[in-house]
């Protein structure tokens, strides 16, 4: 292993261990603090993007990150804590975990919801331990009008993920490579 990668590793552990210690205003008050902000990103979510409440009731289950805090020089790391909710009710609390490396400076907030829409894919994650999204999410990005596309409602993949309420100066917001690892808050 060279110093370089050595040195890149710890950086990112280090803005991971940063970005976890500020907790995103989350873990003083424990679960209820989780899930009051849950309870207003999915409104937000909701209210403002078209074809996300169709796409809530396909799902076998949602999994809603509130707030995800991202920061990088060079080296990055995102941050965030939320809940699966099935049938509306929590039955689980995670957190989300990132490391980035390459060109980037700046940082950044921002919610997501990973809707699973297969039970394979709801039971796959709540089972598997440390799980890291790639191939099998697919992206639904509200365009100009603020809606879901048809195509994502009907669309045969098992996890879509829909990011919004980006505020910050870092650009782009990518879930792939995120372990997801359940919590107790």
């Amino acid at each position: 292993m060279s110093s370089i990668t050595r040195r890149g590793f710890l950086s990112a552990a280090g803005t991971t261990t940063l970005l976890s210690a500020c907790g995103n205003g989350i873990g003083s008050n424990g679960a209820a603090e989780v899930d009051a902000r849950v309870d207003s990103s999915r409104q937000y979510l909701l209210n403002n993007v078209a074809g996300t409440a169709e796409l809530e009731q396909k799902a076998q289950g949602v999994l809603w990150m509130p707030l995800v805090t991202e920061a990088g020089f060079l080296v990055g790391a995102s941050y965030g804590e939320g809940a699966l909710r099935i049938g509306g009710a929590t039955v689980d609390y995670y957190s989300a975990a990132q490391a980035s490396f390459g060109l980037q400076v700046g940082a950044q907030q921002y919610a997501h919801a990973l809707f699973f829409l297969t039970p394979g894919a709801l039971n796959s994650f709540r089972t598997s331990e440390g799980l890291s999204f790639g191939a099998d999410l697919k992206y639904a990005t509200p365009d100009q009008g603020g809606s879901i596309g048809a195509e994502t409602l009907t669309a045969l993949d098992p996890v879509v993920a829909v990011v919004f309420g980006q505020a910050g100066l870092l650009v782009g917001a990518s879930l792939e490579g995120t372990a997801y690892n359940r919590i107790i808050p």
